[in-house]
């Protein structure tokens, strides 16, 4: 009897993994990234001023504290467009029209020699009302992104989004958005890395 209840764990487990659910290894590598991209930004923005925080290298770019508003503004929105994409069919005729794998979108995004122009309502504005509350606002949808990819039972890999690069499936969307956040970090240190950057 024992027997016959692993071997039909066993088939269910491989029906849904056919089905297109997440691998107990892309959840594993997707919580991973997602908690070393978070733990990258709040290392890199501990223990920061006011005045550190509202530097700028030049009239043209973002301080330190626009950056992380970026970054939770971003973590709403991929969060929604997510959702979005949930509440279409799984199509897996679709699956063809993604052309990059997870590896080469992670690289993609973390690339800092490819300057991207942010789109307007990814703008930074001072909506959040403090740093404080837009760092809290990030931490919370990166948490609820974690619980997400950790428990979903949706079919992630046979619903695609466009993008203005390509077609990335639902997965890659956890993907992109941690790897976004990696962008912004390296962003934040070159920041910090600048000679008038103020001192303590």
């Amino acid at each position: 009897m024992k027997s016959l209840v692993i071997a039909f764990s066993a088939i269910t487990l491989l029906a849904f993994t056919l089905a297109g659910g997440l691998t107990k290894e892309e959840r594993e590598m997707a919580a991973a990234e997602l908690n070393q991209s978070k733990e990258r930004l709040m290392s890199a923005i501990e223990g920061l001023n006011e005045e550190q925080l509202d530097f700028k290298i030049d009239d043209n770019s973002w301080s330190i504290a626009e950056c992380v508003e970026h970054l939770a503004i971003s973590e709403i929105s991929f969060a929604e467009m997510l959702q979005g994409m949930l509440k279409a069919p799984a199509d897996p005729s679709k699956r063809a029209d993604v052309k990059v794998s997870d590896k080469e979108l992670i690289a993609m995004l973390v690339d800092q020699t490819n300057k991207v122009k942010t789109q307007q309502p990814f703008e930074p504005t001072g909506k959040f009302g403090s740093h404080e509350a837009t760092v809290e606002k990030f931490l919370e949808k990166r948490a609820a992104a974690i619980d997400f990819v950790k428990s979903t039972k949706e079919d992630l890999r046979n619903r695609v989004q466009e993008f203005p690069f390509g077609s990335v499936d639902g997965f890659q969307v956890l993907l992109f958005t941690s790897a976004h956040t990696e962008r912004h970090v390296r962003q934040i240190e070159e920041i910090m890395a600048d000679i008038d950057f103020p001192e303590d």
